[in-house]
């Protein structure tokens, strides 16, 4: 960026910056009002609608379609267990894992406005989530439209039910042996950690209200309709074969060619190449990285939506492909610079993670130990050569080891996929359009996304506010 235009976006009138955070607050009140108003009428439909159901006999489906009531008997005790267990470990991936992860690479005067970032999208994908974004990503949209987003009728949730005197409870037809209620919560612990990752790339030099706006906007206009299309199985992605067991391309490539629009258009952090950018607490970024591979278990392993030998296999092969990974950066760092440092083996071990995540589900020990060591090399040389020869500003890259290794390991997913494991084919092709499907819609969509929110709010700090850091500018707190 240069710097006329670099001035252009922080020296915003006062009237901008005050439309930005007290136009969040606005907004959310109004959410409240009408949930309120909304909430009690949906939840007696609801009722109303499984009440009518318990008293028609039920036509047997062998492959739901839709959300559907049923009775606490259809329920598996072991596989809900494992589900809110799952739950809980991808959400402790963000926070305090992904929030750690990051902070510990910046420098000191930056690191509570890095926590802080995603533990406020933790908030506000949470509140968005329950108002739309489950509806739209994970059930069926009308005829004309279910190919590429979902319908509106589990907005603020509705639907989502659990009758204890009728004895029956809402479930999806992507996890029919665990209630809708688990199930919705699972698959918001991964629409929080996907825009959170985003905030690696553009580390140090956002606005907080210009993020929140960026955030929330992103989910529902790029995260939703990639989900929907990869997962849902009326998906136009899902229907023509592209396999992403636990978000390779949904989470990973998406939000990574997130992270590369927003470096470009928030431009390089000031003194980068002239002054110190190292990490401030590496320790906070091994214990972050330790906290993201043992919830990584929940992420892969609970993307089998079951307790079961899928969710078994997948445990192991992300184990696999995750020391592989972290062995194949500290080696290649190691030959090439002269000493092995944390910081690379630790990224060594998230680079794995993403790559192991779309196959998890589909391959054995041995291919994950094969695309482990692809994604660490891969992963290595994309986040140092290949960021410093093309000169864009990837902080803690978020694009060099998402959206890389999402590629490296979706790609490889097709070559490798076990039909003895998956029951399904594998395709290089297929895969090869999935990926550049996310790459195309996610890069446009979150680039204009930016430059919209640039003209509500303005994107970056000022040159001093940056300078002074974003803990004392932005939050007006620091550490001592």
């Amino acid at each position: 960026m240069s710097r006329q235009s670099h001035d252009r976006t922080t020296e915003r009138p006062l009237r901008w910056y005050r439309f930005g955070s007290r136009g969040l607050a606005v907004a959310l009140s109004a959410l409240l009002a009408v949930a309120a108003s909304t909430l009690l009428p949906m939840n007696c439909q609801a009722e109303e609608a499984a009440m009518a159901t318990a008293a028609t006999p039920l036509v047997a489906a062998s492959v739901p379609t839709e959300p559907s009531i049923v009775t606490f008997d259809k329920i598996s005790a072991g596989d809900t267990a494992w589900m809110l267990t799952s739950s809980a470990l991808v959400l402790m991936m963000t926070i305090p894992g992904l929030a750690l992860f990051y902070a510990g690479m910046v420098r000191k005067k930056n690191v509570l406005a890095t926590l802080v970032q995603s533990f406020a999208i933790t908030c506000l994908v949470t509140i968005l989530w329950w108002v739309v974004g489950y509806s739209l990503a994970f059930t069926p949209g009308t005829p004309g439209t279910t190919r590429y987003i979902g319908g509106l009728g589990h907005t603020l949730l509705n639907g989502v039910v659990y009758l204890h005197d009728a004895g029956k409870l809402s479930v999806s037809h992507l996890g029919t042996t665990i209630p809708e209620t688990v199930y919705a919560m699972f698959q918001l612990t991964f629409a929080i950690i996907t825009p959170a990752l985003i905030c690696g790339a553009f580390a140090e030099r956002m606005k907080f209200s210009a993020m929140l706006w960026f955030m929330g906007l992103w989910l529902i206009l790029v995260y939703c309709p990639i989900a929907h299309w990869v997962w849902e199985p009326s998906g136009w992605l899902a229907q023509k074969g592209v396999l992403d067991f636990a978000g390779g391309t949904v989470v990973h490539i998406n939000a990574g060619i997130a992270g590369l629009a927003s470096a470009i258009a928030l431009g390089k952090r000031q003194g980068l190449g002239r002054e110190s950018m190292a990490p401030h607490n590496l320790t906070y970024t091994v214990i972050g990285a330790s906290l993201l591979w043992v919830g990584w278990f929940g992420f892969n392993a609970g993307s089998a939506v079951a307790a079961d030998g899928r969710a078994g296999m997948a445990f192991a092969a992300t184990q696999m492909a995750t020391a592989a990974a972290a062995l194949a950066w500290m080696f290649t760092e190691w030959a090439t610079r002269g000493k092995p440092s944390v910081l690379g083996i630790a990224s060594g071990a998230v680079a794995g993670l993403v790559a192991i995540t779309p196959a998890s589900g589909y391959v054995g020990p041995s291919p994950a130990v094969l695309i482990g060591l692809a994604a660490g090399v891969i992963c290595y040389f994309s986040s140092t050569s290949v960021k410093k020869f093309f000169g864009y500003d990837d902080s803690l890259d978020a694009f060099g080891v998402h959206c890389v290794g999402g590629i490296v390991g979706a790609l490889l997913t097709g070559a490798l996929v076990s039909k003895e494991i998956s029951g399904m084919e594998g395709s290089v092709l297929t895969q090869l359009w999935g990926v550049l499907t996310t790459l195309i819609y996610g890069g446009i969509m979150s680039y204009l996304i930016l430059k919209l929110v640039d003209l509500l709010v303005g994107l970056r700090v000022s040159p001093d506010e940056e300078r002074e850091g974003l803990d004392i500018t932005q939050h007006g707190e620091s550490i001592e």
